[in-house]
């Protein structure tokens, strides 16, 4: 059973990001690097690059690109009532740039040793939709 909590934020909805259908059309890490110097303040396409970096063993780079993401999603979490903790539910598509950023930034944290990081990046995960940390974290 779900409890109410009536003191609890209300879950932040982002807008839907401009850039969201041109990384959808994207095909590759130069492509999105171009949408990114067009786009900074997107942290989908920052997401996309981290992941992109991660899959291909650039570990310090995808590091880079999702703290990057990170910052830009917690800018716009911000910007949209978010006090830093509270619900980022995944269900809403705009909201899961943020939380694939998170997730990415966790994974390359992980990887270059940095536990205290990765640990702080689940449990955002966790608190912003901790369905979430299973199919961004466990996966």
């Amino acid at each position: 059973m779900k409890i109410n909590d009536m003191l609890a934020p209300p879950p932040v909805h982002l807008p839907v990001d401009p850039v969201a259908e041109l990384l959808a059309r994207a095909d590759g890490p130069v492509r999105l690097s171009e949408i990114a110097q067009e786009n900074p303040a997107s942290s989908g396409v920052w997401a996309h690059l981290a992941e992109h970096a991660l899959a291909e063993g650039r570990t310090i780079e995808g590091y880079a690109y999702a703290r990057t993401g990170y910052h830009r999603g917690l800018d716009a979490l911000r910007a949209n009532g978010w006090k830093g903790f509270g619900p980022v539910p995944a269900s809403h598509e705009p909201n899961r740039a943020v939380l694939r950023a998170i997730a990415a930034l966790a994974k390359a944290a992980k990887a270059i040793g940095e536990d205290h990081e990765y640990d702080r990046c689940r449990a955002l995960l966790s608190d912003c939709d901790p369905e979430s940390v299973s199919e961004l974290l466990d996966s």
